[in-house]
C-alpha cells in the first residue's frame, strides 16, 4: 500500500473506531466499546505506518 493509502484506511478506522467506542459508551455496551478501541488504535497505526512510508520516501 502506498502512505496515502495507509493514512486514508487509518483515518477511516480512526473515525468509525471513536463512534464504535461512543455509542458502546451511550448504550452500556462495553464489547462495542472494546471494539471501537481497539480500531481507533489500528487507525492510528495505520496513520503511523503512512507517515513513516512518506518520510523514507523522501530519502
Amino acid at each position: 500500500m502506498s502512505a496515502m493509502t495507509d493514512k486514508v484506511k487509518g483515518t477511516a478506522n480512526k473515525a468509525t473506531g471513536a463512534a464504535k467506542e461512543k455509542l458502546g459508551q451511550v448504550t452500556n455496551d462495553a464489547d462495542l466499546e472494546a471494539e471501537g478501541a481497539a480500531q481507533r488504535l489500528k487507525g492510528d497505526a495505520q496513520n503511523l505506518k503512512g507517515t513513516a512510508k512518506e518520510k523514507i520516501n523522501k530519502l
